[in-house]
């Protein structure tokens, strides 16, 4: 355990809340409130999967409607036609960081500022001093379960986006928590559901039924802002691929994929979308937290792969050996347990033929493995799968 965690343990959590609290004020009194700017609309996506991929269908759309967009995702900072890789391995970074990049949006006259909004970020006030004109719930899931306390806590953060915003919410009618979302009191209120797709034709060039609800939510934002459908299939028929999700790596003579997958649910959705032969690579995000979920991802991996390659993904400060083990507790007896990553990706390659699909998940566009003491690698999985495809052709 770091330095970090250690303090935090001793300090009563009321005096970690002022402390988050002042932080946030402090963020917005140094670059002059301007999440309270009138110029910019401001929309926060939250739920448990579909964050990163809600959030870049939007920003899509609004560009293809003439607006000037920033947006901020687990997987990169935008402002008009600048980006760079967000390399803070956090999807909601610091508050000083959103105060800053709102400010930078505002001088460059961007109109629109679509956001990442997590449950952590949430219950330490990174959202506040913020006037969210549209929050936008994908679905929700069990997930950082320890560190909140129990799923109703966690579905209390991700609610107080929604108490937040006055004005327009836009919610997942199809998910069992939207009976919460949709109680909380807004101007107005927009539903979607897959039913919905029968409404729209568009095509995505990223697999999966639950790219299509990620879809239908950056649809539904854009009807509230009067953006014509055929503005929306434009857009999102013109997006090829999005890093580490549901990242076609290569397609001959086998297929590889990278997604972020790191939950139950989203495994699964992620095999399930990409159909039989399936040769997988996994570990559990994140070392000290959501224990709970090791095995039975590696349950999941058992049910439709038919190779399984276990191995390390972000261990922190907890043996990572042991996370290893306690993944494969279900994951069947030939199951191969590989300590470095790079070593589980080459071998998973390497056993592929003809046919197969090579999916890799858990980490996605991360530029970081976080190992003991605080310490970040240098980590790409597109780039290493892409390396090892070079070597095999050789």
């Amino acid at each position: 355990m770091n330095i970090k965690e250690t303090i935090k343990k001793f300090i009563p959590k009321f005096f970690l809340k002022v402390y988050h609290f002042k932080l946030a004020l402090l963020g917005s009194v140094i670059f002059g409130f301007p999440g309270k700017n009138k110029t910019i609309k401001i929309i926060g996506v939250t739920g448990t999967s579909g964050k990163s991929t809600t959030c870049d269908f939007i920003t899509r759309i609004l560009e293809e409607a003439g607006n000037k967009v920033a947006s901020i995702s687990t997987i990169r900072f935008k402002i008009g036609n600048k980006e760079r890789e967000n390399k803070y391995k956090m999807t909601m970074p610091g508050r000083f960081v959103i105060q800053k990049f709102l400010r930078q949006a505002i001088r460059e006259n961007c109109n629109f500022a679509v956001l990442e909004v997590t449950s952590e970020g949430i219950r330490q006030f990174r959202h506040r001093f913020i006037n969210f004109d549209t929050a936008v719930f994908t679905n929700l899931s069990p997930e950082h379960i320890e560190s909140h306390g129990g799923f109703e806590k966690y579905r209390s953060e991700k609610l107080k986006l929604f108490k937040a915003t006055k004005n327009v919410h836009i919610i997942n009618s199809d998910d069992k928590s939207a009976e919460y979302f949709i109680k909380i009191p807004a101007r107005k209120k927009i539903a979607f559901s897959i039913i919905d797709k029968e409404e729209y034709d568009f095509r995505l060039n990223l697999p999966g039924s639950f790219n299509i609800m990620n879809a239908l939510a950056a649809i539904a934002v854009a009807k509230n802002y009067g953006i014509d459908f055929s503005v929306c299939k434009k857009a999102l028929e013109k997006i090829k691929e999005i890093p580490g999700r549901m990242e076609i790596v290569a397609e001959n003579p086998f297929k590889v994929v990278v997604d972020y997958a790191h939950t139950p649910d989203q495994l699964e959705n992620v095999y399930k979308s990409l159909g039989k032969n399936l040769i997988c690579v996994l570990g559990s995000c994140g070392g000290g937290r959501d224990k709970w979920k090791r095995s039975i991802l590696g349950e999941i991996a058992k049910k439709y792969c038919d190779k399984i390659f276990i191995t390390n993904e972000d261990p922190y400060d907890e043996n990572p050996m042991e996370i290893i083990n306690e993944v494969a507790k279900n994951a069947g007896p030939d199951t191969k347990k590989v300590l470095d990553r790079k070593d589980a990706i080459k071998q998973a390659i390497q056993s592929a033929v003809k046919g197969d699909t090579v999916i890799i998940t858990g980490k996605g566009s991360e530029p970081w493995m976080c190992v003991a003491e605080g310490k970040k690698i240098p980590w790409s999985d597109s780039e290493i799968t892409k390396k090892e495809l070079k070597i095999i052709k050789h």
